[in-house]
């Protein structure tokens, strides 16, 4: 009997061994366990309403329930998306065009696979009690140009599209009145500064707010409205990455494009506000609910375009502004790094 019994022992005992061997082993980024997909996702900035979508997706399952299993990482200024792409601490990303259009004009290897924001969030705002700049020509902007203020953060993508616009209107920035600004908003209260960089559906509501408090009222001069279609946030990942796992891309991106859409829909306006409340604890509801419809609207260029929707001339227009204003040393075929796998064909179902 104990003959018996010390070979089935042994053998148990192999089984257990291997059993945890298999339990400890690190699980690589982007590999199967089980029945989900281990995912590392890196935004651009941190959570508000512009990861309206993202947040979504994570919070009511529709990556899980898909099969994966995603982190989603805060960005912000110390945090580059392609930067971890590359060093594969992450397979998906959030990046503006500036930000991949010159990373791929330096060697890196990244595929836009849907373009989030269809109006760029980056305008400049305005007090209406100074100026008035709305529905104004070309001719007229020209004018008004001449004679503000304007803010310019030197090195952001502001002033490249700031620049760009003039050039548009034939004006020399070194004959405009440039104010180079911080995170300080003081000049523009003090009026020492009449239009002030912004992205419109975040900084833009709470400036409004304030605006609003004071009697005046705000207005916005977005570049688009003068033939200036900067790009903004894309989701991305590698072409390393695509080429190897096509499906899992595929799944991820049309989670978060379901993300996009059910987190924008009127009918979860609160829903998504409680999510973002958690980590915006200085705003109220109604501040951060007037954030999602500025975010609606910018998304779906006022639901004119398909949440997702990649505008092939827009990214054309980017990458010449950028090279001819020497941000990019040599030129970039945008047609090689926007994804044109129809990853839109199927969206899973609302949750």
């Amino acid at each position: 009997m104990k003959s018996a019994i010390r070979p089935l022992a042994i053998v148990l005992a192999v089984l257990f061994l291997l059993s945890a061997c298999r339990q400890a082993a690190p699980h690589k980024k982007g590999a199967v366990r089980g029945s989900t997909i281990k995912i590392t996702y890196r935004l651009k900035w941190l959570f508000n309403a512009s990861t309206a979508g993202d947040l979504w997706a994570r919070d009511r399952g529709i990556f899980r329930e898909n099969g994966l299993d995603v982190t989603v990482k805060e960005g912000g200024a110390e945090q580059d998306a392609i930067e971890e792409l590359e060093l594969g601490r992450a397979q998906f990303g959030v990046a503006s065009a500036d930000q991949v259009l010159r990373a791929v004009s330096r060697g890196a290897d990244v595929l836009v696979l849907a373009q989030i924001f269809q109006v760029n969030p980056l305008q400049w705002i305005y007090m209406k009690s100074r100026v008035d700049l709305k529905g104004h020509s070309k001719q007229q902007l020209r004018r008004d140009l001449t004679r503000l203020t304007i803010g310019i953060t030197y090195g952001g993508n502001d002033e490249a599209i700031f620049m760009a616009l003039a050039k548009s209107l034939g004006l020399d920035p070194d004959h405009l009145h440039i104010y180079a600004i911080t995170y300080d908003y003081a000049p523009f209260w003090k009026k020492e500064v009449d239009l002030w960089p912004c992205y419109r559906n975040t900084q833009g509501i709470t400036l409004s707010e304030r605006m609003e408090a004071m009697g005046d009222r705000p207005g916005f001069l977005n570049p688009a409205d003068y033939g200036i279609n900067f790009v903004a946030n894309s989701l991305i990942t590698s072409r390393k990455f695509a080429s190897r796992h096509l499906e899992t891309v595929k799944t991820f991106t049309r989670c978060v494009l379901t993300g996009w859409k059910e987190a924008l829909k009127d009918g979860n306006r609160q829903a998504m506000a409680r999510i973002l409340l958690r980590y915006e604890k200085t705003l109220s509801t109604k501040t951060i609910i007037r954030q999602i419809e500025a975010t609606k609207g910018l998304v779906t260029a006022g639901g004119q375009r398909q949440i997702g929707f990649i505008d092939m001339p827009a990214w054309h227009q980017t990458e010449r502004v950028m090279y001819e204003q020497r941000l990019i040393k040599k030129r970039v075929a945008v047609q090689d790094i926007l994804s044109t796998t129809r990853f839109l064909d199927r969206q899973p179902g609302p949750h």
